[in-house]
């Protein structure tokens, strides 16, 4: 009963904070950039290949999640839930944007496709260890958010596809995917409290 009430009154408060940054409230918009910076910045930081595209992609998904502010429904996902599905549609397009930027004849057979891309060998080594980091947490998760989290950000797949492909409703899927994200952010806000 009381995790009902406290997730109504977070709702709430997260609506609030949507109303305010959509009517273009400049602390709201640093409320939603200071609650939510550092995990989209993780995210965006595995998926692009250098630290400056990383910081480029942050900035695009939040001036979205300004832009869109007016469209969160609490009823649908909870706020870390939308804000993750925003980051990773931009990451997505921003990937395609950039192999659709890497000219065809820039690469033959015999050239490996990480000597196309620009790329440090620090940066690379700092992603993959964040990458298995954040893969060692997923694993953690219980079987089911394990399974959504995967199919969803690694896979591709809508929230729709999954619960067909595993035969479980809808809501179940969304809820398992909100509790997933959950955990994964207080896991790595605990491990990187000093």
């Amino acid at each position: 009963m009381a995790d009902r009430r406290v997730n109504r009154d977070q709702a709430a408060i997260d609506v609030a904070l949507m109303q305010r940054v959509a009517a273009g409230d400049e602390r709201a918009v640093a409320e939603l950039y200071d609650r939510f910076a550092s995990l989209v910045y993780k995210m965006a930081f595995q998926s692009m290949p250098t630290r400056a595209e990383s910081e480029d992609a942050v900035q695009e998904i939040f001036i979205r999640l300004w832009r869109t502010a007016d469209r969160y429904d609490p009823e649908r996902a909870a706020l870390v839930t939308w804000v993750m599905l925003i980051a990773r549609r931009q990451l997505v397009d921003r990937m395609r944007r950039m192999r659709a930027r890497i000219k065809p004849g820039v690469l033959d057979e015999s050239t490996p496709v990480s000597a196309a891309l620009p790329e440090d060998s620090r940066g690379q080594s700092e992603r993959e260890e964040n990458m298995k980091e954040m893969m060692r947490r997923i694993d953690s998760l219980p079987e089911l958010q394990r399974t959504v989290v995967k199919r969803a950000y690694l896979g591709g797949q809508t929230l729709r596809q999954i619960g067909e492909e595993l035969n479980t409703p809808l809501g179940t899927v969304k809820s398992a995917l909100s509790r997933a994200l959950t955990r994964l952010r207080e896991r790595g806000s605990e491990e990187y409290a000093v």
